[in-house]
């Protein structure tokens, strides 16, 4: 049996994952088994412009900043922020050089995913670096994979009647024209994932009816089933990029990043609550120049992406 200081990352294949076509963007996941934990690693090996969004009462964010080469994300809470320094040091080790301006600028974010786990492993330095040097085109992997890979949903923490049900990450792609966007997504929401019609797809599961719930049908019908939920908190967040090909400026990037945030909580209920710590950071590889397209329905077209980036990420098969 390997101990925590013997940890070997691993490149998981096959599964779902969603095919896309995206010029400027690579991605890469690692996971440990042992944990079982990862990280799902956005590379941008041109650079890109980036904004970042940050919401609920308990985000774990590093960098955040206006240009980076990379965003990961990874599980591990505050622990797995490391990671984002791996992906950091391997783009350091490949550029030989520290020279001011070519520093490398990785942002980062967490989800908590300890509580569905029995051990202390984390996405560390040495797991940021095997994501990054797998990171490749054209592929996202779906389901319980890189940083989602003990991600749930739909949880009262102390409650033994209603379940959570595992979450995961998930993606979208779409063109139009010669327009590319994206969204990415690792779900590890308090709030449940709702269906294209308003039920409950994942999450609140209850063991005695076999029916899954919305959290205001719990406080109706069982509302002593919710009286741990605020004196434990903690165990969620939802972080998730949007990335388009368009040039934006630094303030529509910020407001494209509030607008489709905003347009997650028709997908996940509740959200962006005391004990989430959700963050999204919008991303431009800036391939193309302003088209057409105005900012508010651009910010429109991600916000359906973002719902299907959602529901895949908990029905990577649908």
């Amino acid at each position: 049996m390997k101990t925590e200081n013997e940890l070997i990352p691993r490149i998981p294949s096959g599964g779902p994952a969603l095919e896309l076509d995206f010029p400027g963007l690579h991605i890469g996941i690692a996971e440990y088994d042992g944990g079982p934990t990862g990280c799902t690693v956005l590379s941008f090996p041109h650079g890109a412009a980036s904004a970042v969004d940050v919401r609920g009462g308990s985000p774990g964010l590093i960098g955040g900043y206006e240009r980076v080469d990379a965003v990961c994300f990874a599980g591990g809470s505050l622990y797995g922020l490391e990671a984002a320094t791996g992906v950091a040091a391997e783009i350091l080790a490949a550029r030989g050089t520290a020279v001011w301006g070519s520093i490398a600028c990785v942002s980062g974010a967490i989800i908590y995913d300890f509580g569905v786990r029995q051990n202390l492993i984390y996405p560390d330095k040495a797991l940021g670096r095997a994501a990054f040097l797998s990171a490749e085109a054209g592929r996202f992997p779906l389901g319980q994979r890189g940083a989602g890979r003990s991600a749930s949903v739909g949880k009262i923490r102390g409650s033994t009647r209603f379940l959570g049900e595992p979450g995961g990450q998930g993606g979208a792609f779409s063109t139009i024209g010669n327009l590319r966007l994206a969204v990415f997504t690792v779900v590890n929401s308090i709030g449940v994932v709702l269906d294209e019609n308003g039920g409950v797809l994942r999450g609140l599961l209850d063991r005695e009816t076999g029916r899954r719930m919305h959290l205001r049908e719990v406080m109706a019908q069982h509302p002593e089933e919710l009286r741990f939920a605020e004196a434990e908190g903690g165990g969620n967040t939802t972080v998730s990029a949007v990335v388009v090909n368009q040039r934006l400026s630094p303030r529509e990037l910020s407001q494209l990043a509030r607008q489709v945030h905003a347009a997650m909580a028709c997908v996940i209920q509740p959200f962006h609550t005391m004990n989430d710590g959700d963050i999204l950071f919008a991303v431009s590889t800036e391939e193309i120049e302003a088209t057409s397209w105005n900012l508010m329905a651009l910010g429109q077209v991600c916000s359906d992406l973002a719902w299907k980036a959602i529901r895949s990420a908990v029905c990577p098969t649908v």
